[in-house]
């Protein structure tokens, strides 16, 4: 700032507030800040997000505590919360959770405007007790049945397996079993939502029915090996997951089994492979734009306002489902 206060001959306070475009009592002429604009543009000045943060300055950053690298399905709500971060003006900053780990060792509160945590944080109580204590704004995605102490916007899972289930029925099939793929901290809320579908619908789950696996491609393909093993196999299955349901579809065709000939498969999440098996298979569409989009509002008004209303209300989107061809009328 001393440098352009020097080329555009005025002063440094005034470079100060033509950049950070603050209030002034004299208003400063367009002439000037047009020179101090172009001399910060000439001289390449970008603003250091790190020295604003110890002034107690917005440094225009959003930092993201992510669950799970690893998950794919996190690689995608990255890419649009950084996509819907820029829009309002923000860059994102991201830390990795650890079991243990606090706050300080994930991300520096001061140097981040708010916090948006990707992922159902419940195994992680040290973090969660460092977000309490801290002055920037939270904002939880994708946080599970709670409890719930940050404002939230998670997907309507239940309704969405019901969805899927009553696609199913409305096709005819009347066996149909589910793929549970192992979720952290026991999420069992997909799992619950088929048990009472089946019990509402007909009368209960058969035998053997619902098969907990692990949640990859090679849990889905042996856990549907053995549902189609019983001696009264379903005529279709509903994967939690879609990366369950794509190594279903890639166990029915190891079994020469036709889909959805003899059997229909339905997943969940439609990631991008789902829209690319043969067949392609039919899914519930996670809305990850939608989700990411309001968070990020969310915590970007949040950071805005320091007085406004961090109560821990929750926010629910639907999932569309998304026919194609992996189901088929019994």
């Amino acid at each position: 700032m001393r440098d352009i206060a020097a080329v555009s001959g005025v002063s440094q306070s005034t470079v100060s507030r033509v950049l950070n475009n603050a209030p002034t009592r004299v208003p400063i002429a367009a002439e000037t800040r047009e020179r101090v604009i172009e001399a910060a543009r000439h001289l390449g000045y970008r603003p250091n997000p790190l020295a604003r943060g110890l002034r107690g300055a917005s440094t225009n950053l959003i930092g993201a505590v992510v669950r799970d690298f690893s998950d794919v399905f996190y690689a995608g709500v990255i890419e649009a919360l950084v996509v819907e971060s820029m829009a309002h003006g923000y860059n994102v900053v991201l830390g990795h959770v650890n079991e243990g780990t606090p706050l300080t060792t994930v991300l520096e509160t001061r140097h981040t405007d708010a916090i948006v945590l990707l992922g159902d944080m419940r195994a992680y109580p040290e973090l969660l007790a460092d977000l309490r204590g801290s002055s920037v704004p939270v904002v939880g995605l994708w946080q599970g049945p709670g409890p719930i102490e940050f404002p939230t916007v998670n997907p309507d899972d239940r309704a969405g397996v019901q969805t899927g289930l009553a696609h199913l029925a409305g096709l005819g099939h009347r066996r149909i079993g589910f793929l549970s793929a192992d979720l952290p901290n026991e999420y069992r809320i997909r799992e619950d939502a088929y048990v009472d579908f089946m019990r509402e619908r007909f009368g209960g789950v058969p035998a053997g029915y619902l098969r907990r696996c692990p949640g990859s491609l090679d849990g889905g393909a042996a856990a549907l090996t053995e549902l189609m093993s019983l001696p009264e196999p379903p005529t279709a299955v509903a994967a939690s997951t879609d990366l369950v349901g794509v190594g279903a579809l890639h166990a029915a065709h190891r079994l020469g089994i036709p889909v959805p000939g003899r059997l229909s498969v339905v997943g969940l999440d439609d990631i991008l492979i789902a829209g690319h098996t043969v067949p392609a298979l039919t899914t519930l569409r996670m809305p990850i734009a939608e989700i990411v989009g309001f968070g990020v509002a969310q915590a970007v008004s949040l950071a805005r306002d320091q007085g406004g209303d961090r109560e821990p209300e929750v926010t629910v989107f639907k999932m569309p489902l998304i026919v194609r061809d992996s189901t088929a009328a019994t």
